[in-house]
């Protein structure tokens, strides 16, 4: 515990409190959403893009601007602030709030780059959202002054939205060095080969980018490396976020979203399930029965459980960032860790409200039905993974140097 509470300890604490506090009216204009957005919630999946009506409202709302710099219009929000925001609007529907994590935060990318790229992007449309993927297509061949890239980058959420997408390539490099680079990469320059056919998460439209021949421009490419040591290509180094850790922030967006869908799951069963008989009981309702007072209150605990980890993981970014600092190789293994752990544990929780809520949770008509499946599938992400969190925090606890994941 000494050892954990000295991890702890040692992040850069911020002198100024707002670097580190919830923009409570980004969260509100969120919350003032949710009703619109559970109004399309089913339109979106039966679409598998979030419906034109919720995208317009998200835009008007300016909840795709949430880290881009203000210099070019937009909030440059905190994670503590991102995380919120995102909830709220999963509290709505979990595949819109997807897409809008995912563009954000891939956004956020875009505004990491060099000044031209930025410029490129934002100074030709300061709401220009951005989407991406980190694994490399099958093709980027060094030409003079950039790469030709090729290729089809599948699960790339938001994609239906996007103006820019930032790719994963494969560089030139010397034998044994990193060859991973994202590449800023224009709507018009690829076309969307519609792939996702899924139980859950079905809104998100995250389909696969296609790329045929497009010239990427040396000022339009960043070496995977780089982003992961916070050393960005970006001139502003004023600003809080051009200090961000990337694979934390990178892999702690994709849960927030799950603490939204547990808010709704626990709004829901609290509004249907206490008047609810308790089938071949003489429980007439469910408000009286101990199993269903333990089952609720199993989850509600998880999901207070799952909230707190990740204000501590915001809050370890945030003030590394404020501070100019990268946070320690253990804490950025703490957040991954934590990153698969409040993911486990919204899905137990959920699982537990399911049960409580009785086998017509799982009918197609029941809300319900949808936040367990978008939890089970936005639980899967490969950044999310419980096992692999566990295991890169056990390494680095246990000094072991042998690390086979990014941090």
């Amino acid at each position: 515990m000494t050892e954990v509470l000295d991890s702890l300890a040692a992040t850069p604490h911020a002198t100024d409190p707002s670097s580190v506090a919830v923009d409570e009216d980004l969260v509100r204009r969120a919350a003032q959403l949710v009703p619109l957005v559970r109004e399309h919630a089913e339109r979106t999946s039966q679409a598998r893009r979030v419906v034109p009506e919720a995208v317009k409202a998200l835009e008007d709302a300016e909840l795709f601007k949430l880290f881009v710099p203000k210099r070019y219009g937009g909030h440059a929000s905190n994670m503590a602030t991102a995380s919120q925001t995102i909830a709220e609007v999963a509290r709505g529907d979990g595949s819109t709030a997807w897409a809008v994590a995912l563009l954000n935060v891939c956004t956020w990318f875009a505004t990491t780059f060099s000044q031209q790229a930025q410029d490129d992007v934002f100074g030709a449309d300061p709401n220009a959202k951005v989407c991406g993927i980190f694994t490399p297509g099958s093709k980027a061949e060094r030409m003079d002054g950039g790469y030709r890239v090729s290729g089809r980058w599948p699960y790339s959420s938001g994609s239906f939205a996007a103006d820019w997408a930032t790719l994963g390539i494969a560089l030139d490099v010397p034998e044994g060095g990193d060859p991973r680079a994202l590449a800023l990469i224009p709507a018009e320059a690829w076309t969307i080969d519609p792939t996702w056919f899924v139980a859950g998460m079905k809104g998100s439209g995250s389909d696969t980018i296609v790329v045929e021949n497009h010239f990427v421009p040396d000022h339009r490419i960043q070496r995977f490396l780089d982003m992961r040591e916070a050393r960005y290509l970006t001139p502003h180094t004023d600003e809080q976020n051009s200090h961000l850790a990337f694979i934390p922030v990178a892999a702690l967006i994709l849960v927030a979203p799950q603490l939204g869908l547990a808010r709704h799951a626990l709004e829901r069963t609290r509004q249907r399930l206490p008047e609810k008989p308790v089938a071949y009981t003489a429980y007439h309702q469910a408000r009286t029965s101990p199993t269903h007072q333990y089952g609720v209150a199993s989850a509600a605990t998880k999901f207070h459980q799952a909230e707190l980890m990740m204000r501590q993981a915001c809050f370890d970014i945030d003030a590394c960032a404020a501070a100019h600092a990268l946070p320690s190789m253990e804490v950025r293994a703490r957040v991954r860790n934590d990153t698969g752990v409040i993911a486990e544990l919204v899905k137990d929780g959920i699982d537990l409200l399911m049960t409580a809520n009785g086998a017509g949770s799982f009918a197609d008509a029941n809300v319900l039905s949808r936040i367990w499946q978008d939890a089970e599938i936005a639980g899967r992400h490969a950044y999310v993974s419980p096992e692999v969190g566990k295991e890169v925090y056990g390494k680095v606890l246990l000094g072991d140097d042998d690390l086979t994941m990014d941090l």
